[in-house]
């Protein structure tokens, strides 16, 4: 039977030091016993570990070749298409600016020539140029350009 009886405070301090020995000890002969196992063991794992080295590092090598050759130029080539549908569409020159541009270019030109042509019809008829003054023949000769090869106005 279990007696309700408080038992004196000394000896239950004496067995909870009994106790703190045995757990001392046991772990003391656990770490022991632990210790001469991983020392047997030791050389076992590391020719295990050389085994587990040697089987793998072909593998990884087999694995970089294909990343390198195959893998990798097939996401560049994704990752391309998918740039190149992202990106927005160039925009493409106006062709009605474009046409404006041209049609003043030709206008100019066209009243370049008529005032050329204006200025030729008036000398040819008037026979004085701008200033009044009579021109020779002499000023000009049969081809409309100098000895030199530059043409020269008529006035």
């Amino acid at each position: 039977m279990i007696s309700i009886r408080r038992k004196p405070q000394d000896e239950m301090l004496t067995r909870l030091s009994r106790v703190q020995e045995a757990a001392r000890q046991g772990a003391g002969r656990a770490q022991e016993g632990a210790s001469a196992m991983a020392e047997r063991m030791m050389p076992a794992a590391q020719d295990q570990l050389m085994v587990v080295r040697g089987w793998s590092a072909p593998r990884l090598r087999m694995a970089a070749r294909y990343v390198e050759t195959g893998l990798a130029p097939r996401v560049s080539a994704f990752l391309g298409d998918v740039a190149q549908r992202v990106e927005p569409p160039k925009a493409k020159p106006r062709r009605g600016a474009m046409m404006a541009m041209m049609g003043m270019v030709a206008a100019a030109g066209m009243a370049g020539i008529v005032l050329t042509k204006r200025d030729a019809m008036r000398d040819m008829a008037g026979g004085s140029g701008e200033h009044g003054e009579a021109v020779s023949a002499d000023s000009m000769t049969v081809s409309g350009s100098d000895v030199d090869g530059q043409v020269h106005s008529p006035h």
